[in-house]
């Protein structure tokens, strides 16, 4: 993903709200299987780290984009944003 795409998906990330949030329990299979589910409906997903996870942000979105085949847009502070294209029709259409 260039820096272009990537700022691309950042500016439609803004205005999202997020979809999930990561509790004291962290990153669990559930987490991930809910995650991987809402990809089936959304390419860009919003996702909260509660200030009781002792887990750094960034550690878990990267496993959490490991384990759902999808890429980390960005971490900003306790939030990040996870992107990941419908196989057939993508919605998002990423600048070259």
């Amino acid at each position: 993903m260039t820096s272009k795409q990537r700022a691309y998906l950042k500016g439609l990330a803004m205005n999202l709200e997020p979809v999930f949030q990561i509790g004291k329990s962290s990153v669990t299979p559930e987490n991930i299987e809910a995650i991987a589910e809402t990809f089936n409906t959304r390419e860009l997903v919003k996702i909260a780290v509660l200030k009781n996870c002792i887990d750094d942000p960034k550690e878990i979105a990267n496993v959490v984009a490991e384990r759902t085949r999808s890429q980390v847009v960005q971490v900003i502070g306790k939030k990040f944003v996870l992107y990941k294209p419908f196989k057939e029709n993508p919605k998002i259409i990423l600048p070259k």
